[in-house]
């Protein structure tokens, strides 16, 4: 049986992931990672490594959703950013889902039950759209209420193989799906895409204390592996009543939200998405909230949101020539 990590935080002076340093510097003794981030050792890099850097040449931008905490809407964020993105029919997006475990974006995608197909590229994706394929580890279960119960090194495997085997194609966009927290996943995800440029990370946080708690941890993870940070999303930011169209805080910025937190550590907040019933509903129909609510004040927000995502990466790849 694998031995179990110890259960410390990362040093503080950590050499990062992509560094040559990695799971080897003095920094690094002691780190429940330190194995992970050491995968290429003496017999050289991982293979893997060129291959899915070759593999990625043909997807323009690459955008991690990310937060420390568990229920604040990363899925459903990642869900309305993939078909906000794809409603321009002249751009080709891409999701994908590496929660390993609570694998929900096949069902908010409306496509549950459906299996992935071998091509002789590799694995083909499962297309909402024609512009809009999906992977997930839920098509690979027999069943949605199947429980995935793997240890680090299983989860890092099938994150290197989405990457290395799906056949993709040319892709302008690739969301990537995250787990909560700073580890096995966001770790796999770094150590294979570190070499190939992504624009960044969007987190997402809910108004209270207990969820930016650990929202400033992510923030400080994105700062050690050096991923940057395209900003800031609240969610459940507020209820505007249909009827009366008056704003209630369900629940309270005790510290002063999102805003205030951004302020504190110099990050960019994106927007604020307001609670919306209707958000919930679609996703369970495995629709897009965008297209079937549009007159909502949250549709609002989440293009505001899209549309400053879009502009970060533009600005990016500009400065990148």
């Amino acid at each position: 049986m694998a031995e179990e990590p110890v259960a410390v935080s990362p040093p503080h002076d950590c050499p990062g992931t992509s560094s040559a340093q990695a799971g080897k510097a003095a920094a690094c003794q002691g780190c429940p990672n330190q194995r992970l981030c050491a995968s290429a050792g003496p017999a050289g890099p991982d293979p893997a490594l060129e291959e899915i850097q070759e593999k990625m040449k043909g997807v323009k931008h690459k955008i991690l959703v990310l937060s420390g905490k568990g229920g604040v809407g990363k899925s459903t964020f990642s869900a309305q950013l993939a078909h906000g993105l794809a409603a321009n029919d002249t751009k080709q997006v891409a999701l994908l889902d590496i929660d390993i475990c609570g694998p929900s974006i096949p069902k908010m995608m409306g496509l549950e039950g459906e299996q992935v197909h071998q091509s002789g590229f590799g694995w083909s994706p499962v297309y909402v759209e024609e512009n809009l394929g999906v992977m997930s580890v839920g098509f690979l279960l027999s069943s949605p209420d199947d429980a995935v119960i793997w240890r680090g090194p299983k989860k890092n495997g099938l994150i290197k193989q989405f990457l290395r085997d799906v056949d993709w194609g040319e892709v302008d966009y690739l969301i990537v799906d995250t787990p909560p927290g700073t580890s096995d996943e966001h770790l796999s995800i770094m150590q294979y895409l570190g070499a190939t440029h992504i624009d960044g990370a969007v987190i997402i946080t809910t108004p209270q204390e207990v969820s930016l708690q650990d929202v400033r941890k992510e923030i400080n993870f994105c700062h050690k592996v050096k991923l940057p940070i395209i900003g800031v999303v609240e969610n459940m930011s507020g209820f505007i009543c249909p009827k009366c169209k008056n704003e209630s805080q369900i629940f309270p910025p005790t510290t002063g939200g999102a805003e205030m937190m951004c302020k504190n550590l110099n990050v960019s907040l994106l927007g604020k998405v307001p609670l919306d019933p209707q958000i919930g509903k679609s996703c369970d129909n495995g629709q897009s909230f965008l297209s079937e609510v549009p007159e909502s004040p949250a549709t609002s927000s989440y293009k505001n949101i899209i549309q400053r995502i879009q502009d970060y990466c533009g600005l990016h790849q500009s400065q990148e020539k």
